[in-house]
């Protein structure tokens, strides 16, 4: 079983582009707080990239912005591509669902 659940804030604004298969997608990065201090009393935050398709990427780019409190419910994916002739690998989140638990509509916040 592939499943994660992550709640988190949005570390960057929301860029969504269509490919030439017509398909929307978007990249976004959670900031994920974990549970516990480390050795000098201090929470970490962990950033994890997230892919968004079609519906869930226009959707996420009409209501959210960064800093918004998001949860995603999805699978790992391993990625890999290659550079300088050396092969890479990339662990990210496809998103399967969205909550919004603290975002405003863009256009109200510019209206503000």
């Amino acid at each position: 079983m592939n499943n994660i659940m992550l709640v988190g804030r949005l570390a960057r604004d929301i860029d969504v582009k269509k490919l030439d298969s017509g398909k929307e997608v978007a990249k976004i990065t959670l900031a994920v707080n974990r549970s516990f201090k480390n050795t000098e009393g201090i929470y970490e935050t962990d950033f994890i990239d997230c892919i968004l398709w079609d519906g869930l990427a226009i959707n996420m780019n009409e209501y959210c912005k960064k800093g918004d409190l998001v949860g995603v419910r999805g699978r790992l994916q391993i990625s890999s591509y290659e550079k300088d002739d050396v092969q890479y690998k990339v662990l990210e989140v496809v998103a399967e669902k969205v909550s919004f638990l603290s975002s405003v509509k863009k256009e109200d916040q510019e209206e503000s």
